[in-house]
């Protein structure tokens, strides 16, 4: 996902309050959405797709999913090489795709002024994704330092990542009822992952990137170069609510 908040003028005195505030809202829609996805995790099972071709899978026949796993492993061979090095037939079967969902953070690289790169991440926005033996962030590291990987760790984390987009197309309802929710669901790629898509949610709620001199300041007093983009206080006040915009849309102009 390409970065959507847009860069503001920050005083480094503004910076500190304004992170605390960050980190209490994003901790507070990032519990919500866990509740959220807890509720529903049955129709986000890969089984409810895939069927038998899922190890540990239901034994009944679950219609579609022969079509749903050739969909799978084509897509699978069409993103395996870069940058993950695997050879493009997805051999296992049935595969093992771990049904526990996670959330992790949403993360860019954003390159200062200066040249230093940045690890940039989004306080309203999350990949969602079945469990594996690495997190995106863990596999770019390995990639980015050229370590050893481990290979059946890498498949799984991209044949779960092709299986989780199948399922979200397959079942557009879940797209549309955490849209009911406020959260916006859809395929992105992510920086360091080449063109395997990933499953992004992102919140109503806006966040904004501070201009690079506060970034450079507050990266140099940490020692660390990355930095959490900041909430947007403003667009609070302008949430709308998706459910009162349809419903004046079919009773057209009413009094506020």
């Amino acid at each position: 996902m390409d970065n959507l908040a847009g860069e503001r003028t920050l005083s480094t005195e503004e910076l500190s309050d304004l992170r605390k505030k960050t980190e209490a809202v994003s901790e507070l829609l990032r519990r919500q959405l866990a509740g959220h996805l807890e509720t529903i995790r049955p129709l986000l099972a890969p089984q409810r797709v895939l069927g038998k071709h899922v190890r540990a899978g239901q034994r009944s026949e679950v219609r579609g999913a022969d079509q749903a796993f050739e969909e799978l492993k084509e897509r699978y061979a069409r993103v395996a090489s870069r940058p993950f090095g695997l050879p493009k037939e997805l051999l296992e079967h049935p595969i093992s795709i771990e049904g526990k969902l996670m959330l992790h953070p949403w993360e860019y690289t954003h390159e200062l002024e200066e040249g230093q790169s940045i690890t940039m991440t989004s306080p309203v926005c999350w990949v969602l994704a079945y469990s594996s033996g690495y997190t995106p962030s863990q596999l770019c590291k390995a990639f980015s330092s050229r370590e050893t990987r481990r290979t059946e760790d890498v498949r799984q984390f991209v044949a779960s990542a092709v299986a989780l987009e199948i399922l979200i197309e397959k079942q557009p309802e879940i797209v549309s009822l955490l849209r009911d929710l406020r959260y916006e669901v859809r395929p992105e790629t992510c920086d360091g992952m080449g063109d395997l898509p990933m499953v992004a949610i992102r919140s109503c709620l806006s966040s904004f990137r501070p201009s690079d001199e506060v970034i450079q300041t507050a990266t140099r007093f940490s020692g660390v170069p990355a930095f959490i983009e900041l909430i947007d206080v403003e667009a609070v006040h302008g949430l709308r609510d998706p459910l009162k915009e349809r419903i004046k849309e079919i009773l057209g102009d009413v009094p506020a």
